[in-house]
């Protein structure tokens, strides 16, 4: 049963009740992650591929203090076009609709109000993870894939993330990692990380939906599907790791750290690499979600 203080859109609602796939979207991209008006492009091709795959998309945020699972076009517009919308964690939830703030999800939150809903499966850019130099900064993703039972599809980790480490957390938790067709963990806009391997390699959505439902039956909870960033959209690792080190030395330099971090880097890349880096954010935003509807369908 859905609970009162869930705003549920109507075609994410019909679409439960009847046993539908549904595919949640997170809003931070939206929100924090790209800039206008390619936020706005990029979540309506995002929610365009899991409708043309079978799927019903369900963007979710919280709209003025109302947790939503499932914005219409003309709130997708509004969270892309806002001023100062509020970033939510899992954490930050609470704040924001005791403060009936307009916030954009991260993956922990929108995995939370996921689960809520009903919702399995959910699509996203890339997951949190362990910063680089301070291993006490971990991501609230990698807490909620070990408690909350969603599979998140997404490109790996972040690449401006300690990546070993996380991978190592994620083993702690509990949190299989599955590589769709690539035994080697994606690195976000670096293709691959060839030294650090998956869990367990899947070929096709039938296999990850297979996997994951062995998981939950086994009282497993989340877990992370990764598919690598598309050749050639991808950003070479020796060029990519060149760039972070000098977007990470202006950060140090100006002082920004926190939650405020990774929008700085995400954007200075951007810029560092004449928007290859937003390029392939946005093309891997989208075939995450394609594949998620995929595995949404045969869990379904």
């Amino acid at each position: 049963m859905i609970p009162s203080w869930l705003a549920v859109g109507e075609e994410v609602a019909a679409a439960l009740t009847a046993r539908r796939p549904v595919v949640a979207l997170e809003s931070t991209l939206i929100a924090h992650g790209l800039p206008w008006p390619a936020n706005l492009q990029t979540a309506r091709e995002a929610e365009a591929v899991v409708r043309a795959a079978g799927a019903v998309p369900a963007t979710i945020a919280v709209r003025h203090g109302t947790p939503t699972v499932g914005l219409n076009d003309t709130q997708l517009e509004e969270l892309a076009r806002a001023k100062d919308v509020y970033k939510a964690s899992r954490r930050d939830l609470g704040a924001a609709v005791g403060l009936k703030r307009l916030a954009a999800t991260t993956v922990s939150a929108t995995m939370a109000l996921a689960h809520a809903a009903g919702i399995r499966v959910f699509a996203t850019g890339g997951i949190g993870g362990v910063h680089r130099g301070d291993t006490f900064d971990i991501s609230a993703d990698l807490i909620e894939l070990s408690r909350t039972p969603v599979l998140v599809v997404c490109a790996g980790a972040k690449s401006i993330l300690d990546l070993p480490r996380t991978l190592e957390v994620l083993e702690t938790l509990g949190v299989p990692v599955l590589g769709y067709r690539t035994s080697a963990f994606p690195a976000f806009y670096v293709r691959s990380s060839a030294a650090l391997p998956v869990s367990a390699r899947v070929e096709s959505a039938v296999e990850a939906a297979a996997v994951f439902a062995a998981h939950l039956q086994m009282g497993g909870r989340g877990a992370v599907l990764a598919q690598p960033c598309a050749d050639d959209m991808a950003i070479p690792e020796a060029e990519f790791d060149e760039t972070l080190a000098r977007a990470e030395r202006e950060a140090t330099e100006e002082g920004i750290r926190g939650a405020k971090l990774t929008p700085f880097l995400l954007a200075r890349l951007a810029d560092l690499t004449n928007g290859r880096t937003l390029a392939a954010n946005r093309a891997l935003i989208v075939n995450n979600a394609k594949l998620a509807a995929e595995v949404a369908n045969a869990l379904a």
